[in-house]
């Protein structure tokens, strides 16, 4: 995934109902009401527990309201955010609310929407919340059937330009044609659940954990039809490095475990360029220790540069770990460890790689580089199979597409994970992998 593609994981308008009563959400400075609609008590028992990493809370909500969702995910989307301070309410329903938030350690200001399927009991349709570029404008875009169908053409165009099987594009295509034809998108006016639906449809033929379509609720800068993804401005880079240096680049747990074995915890692989000086403090943090465990279970992926960054450092020879085949450009770009890095190397030490089914992109190909050369032992469970690296791309004025542009190839295997992700050395359930990787990392050092 680009830069420019990170956005977060996790995923209208009526006038307020006056004469309903009004639920207070604390900010930092003053309260902001929330309607007590179906919607409005959904969204208030979600901040509740969001704001204060609540687990059992958030996970009785995904319960409950939002079962699409997890609690871990939401729980690391806080770990990022430091929860929401609410801004404002913009519009509600009974079935639908959105609203303006700030994140509290971050100091960004999102845009989220939420609809119901349901009242009664409440149960959550489409959930989003979304960044906000500095300076834009929220509108009130009304979806009719010109919109869609613009939306639709500029989607097939970007597939059929990109999408790294050209075969399996011209299908998608031919799907969400269908789709409209049959007046399956001909009710949708909230853009939310267009997109959402438009991804649902696109991967049910694709199977591409990667392809998603999104929705702006404010118009995407300008791009020349002919340049696929846009290159951020330097305010959005220097937006992007303050926020990766408040979160400590992912890097959430580096410590020195019972017989000198060292954890490392990150959850995502952030460019080189922002956080290559965090890698080295954190590899030189274990470069004593005895035995090293990564801990992939929440990690989502990243750069591939980074996954080549840090594999460096448990090599002393030049080593092919991966090749990215790039469709548009007909181009492949191969990666061998790095010649240096900064501080020692962790060479001559076994490794572990936790894993989860969570663990994703950039996560599964740290794991399937370490597994494939025999440097690492894989415990946990089966992970998530999403092996194509994936670029962002406007797709009309409101919309947006996240279209897998390649596919690895595995020096040794000539294969990758896609859609079957990886089988670990040792299954065990990912809450007891750590517990199985520090007894095998223990055994083996007392061979030694």
């Amino acid at each position: 995934m680009t830069l420019f593609a990170r956005i977060s994981a996790f995923r209208l308008a009526c006038l307020p109902c006056l004469c309903c009563a009004l639920l207070s959400f604390a900010t930092a400075s003053a309260q902001v009401p929330i309607p007590e609609t179906p919607a409005g008590k959904t969204l208030a028992f979600f901040f509740e527990a969001f704001n204060n990493a609540d687990k059992a809370k958030l996970e009785t909500y995904v319960k409950q309201y939002d079962s699409k969702n997890t609690a871990e995910n939401w729980l690391g989307f806080e770990s990022q955010t430091g929860g929401f301070t609410l801004l404002s309410i913009e519009s509600s329903a009974p079935d639908a609310i959105t609203f303006r938030v700030k994140g509290r350690s971050d100091n960004i200001t999102a845009f989220g929407s939420m609809k119901l399927s349901s009242i009664d009991p409440p149960k959550v349709k489409s959930f989003s919340i979304r960044a906000l570029p500095p300076g834009v404008t929220v509108e009130n875009v009304a979806m009719d059937a010109a919109l869609r169908q613009k939306t639709i053409e500029a989607i097939s165009k970007r597939l059929t330009e990109y999408y790294v099987y050209p075969d399996v594009a011209a299908k998608m295509n031919e799907a969400i044609e269908q789709h409209a034809k049959h007046g399956d998108y001909d009710n949708m006016t909230d853009g939310t659940e267009f997109a959402e639906v438009l991804s649902h449809d696109l991967r049910e033929v694709s199977h591409d954990k990667h392809l998603f379509v999104g929705y702006n609720p404010f118009k995407s800068p300008p791009e020349k039809e002919d340049h696929g993804p846009r290159k951020p401005s330097p305010e959005e880079l220097a937006r992007w490095r303050s926020d990766l240096e408040h979160q400590n680049c992912s890097f959430s747990k580096v410590e020195i475990l019972p017989r000198n074995i060292g954890y490392v915890k990150f959850g995502e692989f952030p460019s080189p360029e922002f956080c290559g000086g965090t890698v080295a403090a954190a590899m030189g943090f274990v470069a004593h220790t005895d035995a090293v465990i990564f801990d992939m279970r929440e990690n989502h992926g990243g750069d591939p540069s980074m996954v080549q960054l840090v594999v460096s450092y448990l090599f002393d020879e030049p080593t092919h770990i991966n090749d990215l085949l790039n469709r548009h450009d007909n181009e492949t770009r191969q990666y061998w460890t790095l010649p240096y890095v900064q501080g020692p190397r962790l060479t001559g030490k076994p490794v572990f790689v936790l894993t989860s089914g969570e663990t994703f992109s950039g996560a599964e190909e740290f794991t399937y580089d370490l597994q494939t050369q025999k440097r690492a032992t894989i415990v946990g469970e089966v992970t998530g199979g999403g092996a194509h690296p994936m670029n962002g791309m406007s797709a009309g004025d409101h919309f947006m597409i996240g279209v897998p542009v390649g596919r690895p190839v595995n020096p040794i295997t000539k294969t990758d994970w896609e859609g079957k992700g990886i089988t670990p050395d040792l299954k065990v359930p990912a809450a007891e992998a750590l517990e199985a990787a520090q007894k095998l990392a223990i055994e083996k050092l007392d061979k030694k």
